[in-house]
């Protein structure tokens, strides 16, 4: 059983390192607010001061932040992980951030002779809870064959996709494709609702043709049943778009669809929705053609049922 650090305790983070305790190891455990850091210490973690604090009493520190500043923040700033980490000791950032801030904390992480992983996961919450997450990961093989039973501790995907920076690259495709299936979901189950036609009914049609998808699987029965509730919110999304957008910038990359579903994020966003999940981007679609996807069969051309536009 390895020491553990775990920096980052939010929608993602927390279950990932329950996922660690009922594995057996022992975790010290640091978050900006507090109430996350009770409900871990109530299951077994230890309490640290600081992610300095964090770091001097772990082999492994593992960090799961919004994006990349704080990611940042609490590795390379004041009182962060890099002041307190041990020689040969080893950085997880498990954040989705722009693969050129993994680049700089390798560096700074090689410079005091503490190894480092970026390692971005997909899957949402209800991978984060049961432990299936797809773990894209980047950094040295030998790092990462020491750290990869821990990370199939919350993972059922573990893959090294090349050196630092790779795992946040590949995290970044994932995260095209997936905002491209949302979106074009949208369209597709307001044209067959427009039409008359039973959305659930649609969905049991193709889903196991080509058009058959995980994203598919999962976010249609969201819109059809007005359940927003978040397992990966908008405004992260939009964050992830935005920093492959930057990312494909410097390499001279066109991403024209990724830009396209970027403006409906920050749309979604001016309308207040930027906390709901990201199925929420097919409300964008509803809107534009007055249809909301509903599970109700006769109702050819009818409006959506407020305050459509």
């Amino acid at each position: 059983m390895a020491d553990i650090g775990f920096i980052g305790l939010g929608i993602m983070g927390g279950p990932m390192c329950r996922n660690l305790l009922k594995a057996g190891h022992n975790v010290v455990v640091y978050n900006r607010s507090s109430a996350p850091v009770d409900r871990m210490v109530e299951l077994g973690a230890a309490r640290g001061a600081s992610s300095r604090d964090v770091a001097e009493r772990s082999n492994i520190v593992f960090t799961m932040m919004p994006d990349g500043p704080e990611v940042e923040e609490v590795i390379i700033g004041a009182l962060g992980v890099l002041e307190g980490a041990r020689p040969r000791s080893t950085v997880v950032d498990m954040s989705s951030v722009n693969p050129l801030v993994s680049q700089k904390i390798g560096a700074s992480c090689a410079a005091k002779n503490v190894r480092f992983l970026d390692a971005p996961v997909s899957g949402g919450e209800p991978k984060a809870v049961d432990g299936t997450l797809a773990i894209m990961v980047g950094g040295e093989e030998p790092v990462f064959l020491e750290v990869e039973p821990v990370l199939q501790v919350m993972g059922s995907t573990v893959t090294l996709t090349g050196p630092v920076g790779a795992g946040n690259f590949a995290k970044l495709a994932n995260q095209i494709i997936v905002a491209c299936n949302i979106a074009a979901m949208g369209e597709a189950f307001v044209l067959a609702t427009r039409a008359g036609l039973d959305p659930n009914v649609v969905l049991n049609a193709i889903k196991g043709g080509l058009a058959g998808s995980t994203v598919l699987n999962a976010k249609t029965p969201m819109v059809i049943s007005r359940n927003f509730k978040p397992g990966f919110r908008i405004r992260l999304h939009q964050k992830d778009l935005r920093n492959a957008l930057l990312a494909a910038e410097t390499m001279k990359v066109s991403l024209p669809l990724t830009s396209a579903i970027q403006q409906i994020l920050i749309a979604l966003m001016n309308q207040g929705k930027g906390d709901l999940d990201h199925s929420a981007i097919g409300t964008f679609i509803e809107e534009m053609a007055n249809t909301q996807i509903t599970q109700t069969v006769d109702r050819i051309a009818s409006p959506i049922s407020s305050g459509g536009h």
